[in-house]
């Protein structure tokens, strides 16, 4: 009882400047991870919001001019989209913050598949989770390396590191079939309700 109220609490917090109907929305389909650092993170919690909404709109403008492709599932806009997420995260709510943050939506994830749901059209796995939390790290060391970089530079040098392969995508071939480490297709019944599979993560240059 006394955990529903404090996340009541900060649920005005968080509507406090702004009573739109899509943030009040935006607040409830939060998995109970990402309530969880709420929590913690009340008065960061608005700017938080803003940037993984900066963060969603700025790789689907990536993917539309087809610098790296425009694969969500697993592929260089997948890696893009969280380590540019995380590297503006960690200028703006700061290091530690964005790592709990960042921890919390995978644990969200992995909720959401037990329960079927899909994210960003696909349904989360564990490989995808592994991918995400590493490219996760890279956003943030790319934040402290360079800490003044403007959006448009951090964008850029997002964009470079995903090309060179500091980054992690999942090895596909080039029909967009899932492979194994070894090189062999995965099958698609194989891969339903499936959290650990033998999706393989390579360097994001591959």
């Amino acid at each position: 009882m006394r955990i529903k109220f404090l996340l009541f609490f900060l649920f005005l917090i968080f509507n406090l400047e702004s009573h739109s109907q899509s943030k009040t929305k935006q607040f409830f389909k939060l998995s109970p991870p990402e309530k969880c650092w709420v929590v913690f993170h009340p008065f960061k919690t608005k700017r938080a919001f803003y940037i993984m909404q900066d963060a969603l709109k700025t790789t689907d403008s990536i993917s539309k001019i087809n610098l790296i492709g425009n694969d969500l599932n697993g592929g260089q806009l997948d890696a893009f989209k969280h380590s540019y997420w995380m590297a503006r995260s960690t200028n703006e709510i700061g290091e530690r913050a964005s790592i709990k943050l960042g921890k919390a939506h995978e644990k969200g994830n992995y909720k959401s598949f037990k329960k079927g749901k899909k994210e960003d059209g696909f349904l989360p796995d564990q490989p995808s989770s592994e991918m995400d939390l590493y490219n996760n790290n890279v956003g943030v060391e790319i934040a402290k390396k360079y800490p003044d970089q403007s959006k448009f530079e951090i964008i850029l040098t997002v964009i470079d590191e995903v090309k060179v392969g500091s980054m992690k995508i999942i090895k596909k071939d080039c029909s967009g079939n899932f492979l194994t480490c070894a090189g062999e297709i995965i099958s698609k019944e194989s891969l339903k309700g499936s959290w650990e599979n033998k999706k393989c993560l390579v360097d994001s240059d591959n």
